[in-house]
């Protein structure tokens, strides 16, 4: 928010120097980000008058002029394409210094003397304009001097404002808090209501009232729009950083930067019909006031009449119902428009104006009426007309709610670590705009006026009441708390110790966006619908991941655009999901394995890395969590079938390990067998406490087992059957045999097993193991249909 320290002075001005003012600002939470003056370092300047106007006898682009500077004519010399008779204009007279250390002396061009130069605005450093020389107004006194006529001797003020405070984007704002730190009545224009002359009115109509609450427009008849703004709006608008374009233009940028409330006036005669404010349909075109046509989106807020769009709702105007040096009509429109519908849309398109950045950041809903009083009021004055009745329509139902906040004396004291005198705090928030509704036994109930929407909880009150105060009044403490040892459940994992352990196996720790490309998430995740982002970064970051896979896999496939064939990646992190009005957020654990099994050199082969593999790491994890955790075969939509495994631990869900489905891994754009794993962290940090048991002394017996079994047993199931009857004493249970062939019949798998028994306070006998291992085979023959091998 860039502002005039004099406009500013107009409003509330304390006894204190421009530097002082900029450290009171920056002190209350409103950073000064810089300041500059207004024009150049120049002297010698004063207001001329251009007497006659001849041609140069040898310059065909040279004039010779007759100027005043109210004590003596001189010639001047002059290629400017606007000098006529009679035009006031800043003259330089003969030693005068101007910006750059540039001194004026007598000279001769083209054979003519030339005694002082007519000065453009960019000689004078008050712009970047040099098309011609300033203009001053016909009434511009002759002979005084230039500096003080502009009154030049001001500095713009550069205010970085935090998105919360959109109150401050306007000298109404700025001044409110100026008098606050300065204890001091805060005097802006009287704003009256303007009679009506006529009784047309402007057909408005809502259709989007959740988007647009409030509208308010009126009709101006036979505005003069040939009318130049006056040289003092000019000047304030140019040292606010806005370029003078029209009276009406000028009218309504004045305004927002007075008040905070953008505004837009339309030329009557382009509007068809009336207004009605609506979201765009599908395939709508806007031409804008910059000549850029867009195609709008359904999700974009509008202005149209009966026709066609004529604006983005609090971004742009469109350029043929925008106004002219020709139109006699106007339509001013005043509204609210709710800044969460406005969000990110006028970067979507490529547009920042000031308008966006007001309404994005909340305007003040009740500020409406007095904005467009205000600017009938200066429209009147500058290019005249007829005002008619002003029309408003309100949906009360999506307007912001009026609501008030408890202040506790006791928590102030907590936060700010000062005990301040009641009636000090009260005076704090009623000079704010703040009303206290109600005295409580601690404290205040304030009732938040709707200029400050940042308001919401104590806290926020406390804030003011400090920053007010003054950060640097408040005293320096040390905190003081009890430390007590945090207990922690031994049988609970840290993530940290899960991170290590694919570390030291040789992945590395990827952090990739919680925002995804939704096309991405449904080809990974169809059956979940991903929360869209309200105002997101660009199109392909516009969702909340449902799986970690969405970026995991991204990021496989920029690591395999740039030649590297060996990828192991995990990511710790949070998953969101839509359940009922809430978000649920998960903490996940996911990752991608890619390429080879070890890295390439002398010894180690090129075996690529397969389901196994991976089902090994997580294993091994499991083992380190003290965890039993089951793999069995499923189905993924984004995973190959035959190559995928649920996990379950305790028959929970807890997770899923597979091979990516080759479709997926083909709009993906992934070369190589791809595979990924995921589970939910909360259901594996929580294992069994190890203890510790002496090594027993007595021997181990081992038996073998060989056996035909059908293929479609899961190994899983076998060792659940065996150990189940292995009785205590099982020690050991491992496969070191598998074969299929012709020999064994189709569907068919011999599968061989070697099972150890040992006792921690004797020696086993043969009949003990024997009636052991003969339990064992029962049951795969009963329960799995397994027949020993002859």
């Amino acid at each position: 928010m860039k502002f005039s320290e004099q406009w500013l002075r107009e409003w509330v001005n304390p006894a204190i120097g421009t530097q002082e003012l900029m450290d009171q600002i920056t002190m209350a939470g409103l950073e000064v980000d810089g300041f500059e003056p207004v024009a150049g370092q120049f002297s010698g300047v004063v207001v001329g008058e251009v007497q006659s106007v001849t041609l140069h006898p040898d310059a065909d682009k040279l004039r010779v002029c007759q100027v005043s500077d109210g004590t003596q004519t001189v010639q001047v010399v002059c290629g400017a394409p606007n000098v006529r008779d009679g035009l006031k204009v800043p003259f330089a007279v003969v030693g005068a210094v101007l910006p750059g250390d540039f001194k004026i002396k007598k000279a001769k061009l083209r054979g003519q003397p030339s005694e002082g130069m007519l000065c453009s605005e960019s000689e004078l450093g008050l712009s970047e304009s040099h098309d011609g020389l300033m203009e001053l107004p016909a009434d511009a006194p002759v002979g005084q001097d230039v500096a003080d006529y502009l009154k030049l001797n001001d500095v713009t003020i550069d205010v970085d404002l935090t998105p919360n405070r959109s109150d401050c984007l306007s000298i109404k704002g700025i001044a409110r808090e100026v008098g606050v730190l300065n204890s001091l009545v805060v005097e802006g224009p009287e704003i009256h209501p303007v009679e009506a002359v006529h009784s047309e009115v402007p057909d408005i109509r809502i259709e989007a009232t959740a988007g647009c609450p409030r509208y308010l427009g009126r009709i101006l008849r036979n505005v003069n729009l040939r009318s130049q703004s006056p040289l003092w709006m000019q000047e304030k608008l140019r040292r606010s950083g806005i370029r003078s374009i029209d009276a009406a233009v000028d009218v309504t940028n004045y305004v927002m930067l007075e008040l905070g409330q953008p505004m837009h006036a339309f030329d009557r005669t382009e509007i068809q019909g009336g207004i009605v404010v609506r979201m765009a349909k599908p395939g709508e075109k806007l031409v804008l006031l910059d000549g850029q046509e867009v195609e709008l989106t359904e999700q974009t807020l509008i202005i149209a009449d009966h026709e066609k769009p004529v604006a983005i709702a609090g971004v742009m105007g469109g350029e043929h119902s925008g106004v002219s040096a020709q139109t006699g009509d106007l339509i001013l429109e005043s509204a609210y428009f709710d800044p969460i519908t406005l969000a990110g849309k006028a970067r979507g398109y490529g547009l920042h104006t000031d308008a966006s950045h007001r309404f994005e950041r909340g305007v003040d809903y009740k500020l409406a009426r007095e904005a467009m009083e205000r600017a009938t009021q200066l429209l009147l004055e500058i290019v005249g007309g007829e005002p008619g009745e002003i029309v408003e329509v309100v949906s009360k139902d999506d307007l912001p709610k009026d609501h008030s906040v408890d202040l506790r004396a006791t928590r102030l004291y907590d936060v700010l670590g000062l005990d301040i005198d009641r009636t000090t705090v009260e005076e704090i928030l009623t000079r704010l705009g703040l009303h206290i509704d109600k005295l409580l036994k601690d404290g205040w109930r304030v009732s938040v006026p709707s200029f400050r929407p940042d308001i919401a909880i104590e806290e926020d009150l406390i804030e003011e009441v400090g920053r007010i105060y003054g950060y640097n009044n408040l005293p320096v403490t040390e905190p003081v708390g009890s430390l007590g040892l945090r207990q922690e459940d031994e049988a609970t994992r840290p993530i940290s110790a899960i991170q290590s352990f694919f570390v030291d196996n040789g992945y590395q720790e990827a952090i990739t966006y919680s925002f995804v490309d939704p096309k991405v998430q449904q080809l990974i995740d169809p059956e979940r619908e991903g929360i869209a982002l309200a105002n997101p970064i660009s199109a392909d970051l516009s969702v909340m991941r449902t799986s970690l896979w969405s970026g995991l896999l991204k990021t496989a496939a920029y690591n395999q655009n740039r030649q590297q064939p060996r990828i192991r990646l995990f990511e710790t992190g949070l998953r969101f999901e839509q359940v009922g009005e809430r978000i649920d957020q998960q903490q996940m654990l996911a990752g991608v394995v890619v390429g080879s099994q070890y890295p390439e050199n002398w010894a180690n082969g090129r075996r690529t890395a397969d389901f196994f593999d991976v089902k090994g790491d997580l294993e091994s994890l499991f083992r380190l969590l003290g965890i039993d955790i089951q793999f069995v075969g499923s189905q993924h939509p984004a995973l190959h079938p035959g190559q995928t495994a649920e996990l379950l631990r305790d028959g929970e869900h807890v997770g899923w390990l597979g091979t990516l489905h080759p479709q997926v891994q083909k709009n993906l754009e992934l070369n190589g067998t791809i595979l990924v794993f995921e589970l939910f962290l909360d259901s594996i940090v929580t294992g069994y406490v190890p203890n510790f048991k002496e090594i027993s002394k007595f021997p181990e017996v081992r038996r073998d087992l060989a056996m035909i079994i059908g293929s479609d047993v899961a190994f899983a199931d076998v060792e659940r059957v065996a150990k189940k009857h292995a009785g205590e004493q099982l020690t050991a249970l491992r496969a070191f045999d598998v074969y299929e062939g012709e020999s064994l019949g189709e569907g068919n798998r011999s599968l061989a097993l070697s099972l150890f028994w040992q006792h921690p306070e004797r020696t086993l006998n043969e009949d003990e193991v024997h009636s052991l291992f003969n339990g064992v085979i029962d049951a795969l023959k009963e329960e799995l249909g397994a027949t020993l091998r002859s």
